[in-house]
């Protein structure tokens, strides 16, 4: 049995929560065998993203046997003679090798899971966003609806809501804007409305969850410091990328300066960036199985993150295939700590049978191989255009540090 074929479909969640649009490939193997990945946030059109699979797939890994993922792996990241971490090739090998881990399910006749040391949890505690009950195609409040992103009390509601739902632990991202410029000084009114934020969801879910605080690697170390000072006497689970991925020296210092676990991840890929960011301090690990250079690579990652005492909470702002693969993952790994997930009726949508979820917790698949199928009915009613935004977009304008606008009040 070998690799033969594999095939893309690019589609766009109407509600914009996951990102501007899922890649979900399907490989095949030469018994007709099929299994399905999804690719995460590589940063092109998602029209090049299926070439980007298909000459990948054609290079390294068709005709090979699906069980030398050693092999495909070192191929994938010595190409164009790098061995070096590529975001955007391992974003597509991710997807590839997570196919082919639905296979070998298949072909053993067990849940993927099993094959990656097995099953070491009974369940997996998850979390949420606070998103909006209506948004729009950019996953932004419809006119009119509460701003839970940046209002306080509306975040407060919505973090009463989704722990009656079940979540015991919530997250919320209320600080500004994610401009391009790179780390930034945040303003006083920013420093004061993600206070305001944080003291509002701590006394409307008092200790029924936990509040993870998120602010996608936009300040500067001495921004993020003062931030974390004000964020201390709430208590959050952890203080999330705050500075630019890039900015090791930063995490170091942020690190040494709260009580807060600092959490970072969802932009990095392969063990040597990972390594890296523990050696900086960080205690909580988020890789994205899409991108961090698929299951075997992740697994790695997080043995290399038992030597350092370390956590994994893996992302999950995408569709439903790397959710499940990452629940797989999850629930072989003796240092899982929270997944994320994003509960939304188009998730459920794009697969012939929803993930087991069930109040605030993922429940084992029982099913061979990833134990999930795409819906390609629902798949083609939503298709990506050429040339639309890709998965994530920052703003293009510069933010000053006494900035007071929203993303929304921005071009």
């Amino acid at each position: 049995m070998h690799l033969e074929q594999v095939q893309t479909y690019v589609t766009v969640p109407p509600n914009g929560l996951g990102g501007s649009f899922w890649v979900f490939v399907e490989v095949t193997t030469s018994e007709g065998v099929t299994g399905v990945g999804e690719c995460y946030g590589v940063p092109f059109s998602g029209d090049l993203v299926e070439s980007l699979v298909s000459d990948t797939f054609e290079r390294f890994i068709r005709g090979e046997d699906p069980h030398h993922l050693e092999t495909l792996y070192r191929r994938v990241y010595s190409a164009g003679f790098t061995q070096r971490p590529d975001l955007s090739m391992m974003g597509v090998f991710s997807g590839i090798e997570m196919a082919i881990w639905d296979i070998l399910g298949k072909i053993h006749d067990v849940p993927s899971y099993e094959l990656l040391g097995g099953r070491f949890h009974d369940r997996l505690r998850t979390y949420s966003y606070l998103y909006p009950k209506l948004t729009d195609e950019m996953g932004n409040a419809v006119d009119g609806g509460p701003d839970v992103y940046h209002d306080g009390d509306a975040a407060a509601e919505s973090a009463l809501h989704f722990v009656d739902l079940g979540f015991t632990a919530i997250k919320q991202d209320p600080v500004g804007p994610y401009s391009f410029q790179g780390g930034r000084e945040l303003s006083l009114v920013e420093l004061d409305r993600a206070e305001y934020s944080i003291r509002r969801i701590r006394e409307a879910v008092g200790s029924r969850a936990d509040i993870l605080f998120g602010t996608h690697g936009q300040m500067t170390t001495a921004s993020a410091i003062r931030l974390a000072k004000r964020l201390e006497p709430y208590d959050p689970l952890w203080f999330e990328e705050p500075c630019p991925p890039d900015q090791l020296g930063g995490l170091r210092s942020v690190a040494a300066s709260t009580s807060i676990p600092v959490a970072a991840g969802e932009r990095l890929t392969t063990r040597k960036e990972f390594h890296e960011i523990l050696q900086a301090g960080v205690s909580i690990l988020q890789p994205n199985v899409g991108r961090s250079g698929g299951l075997w690579e992740t697994k790695k990652i997080a043995a290399l993150a038992e030597l350092y005492n370390a956590q994994i909470a893996p992302h999950i702002y995408c569709g439903p295939v790397a959710h499940a693969a990452a629940t797989h993952l999850g629930f072989t790994l003796p240092n899982f700590l929270i997944l994320e997930t994003i509960r939304t009726d188009f998730h459920d949508a794009v697969l012939q049978e929803p993930l087991m979820w069930e109040s605030g917790w993922m429940l084992p698949p029982t099913k061979p191989g990833l134990g999930i199928e795409l819906n390609h009915d629902v798949i083609n009613d939503h298709p990506y255009e050429t040339g639309g935004r890709l998965h994530l977009e920052m703003t293009q304008t510069p933010l000053d540090s006494n900035n007071t606008r929203l993303s929304s009040e921005l071009d």
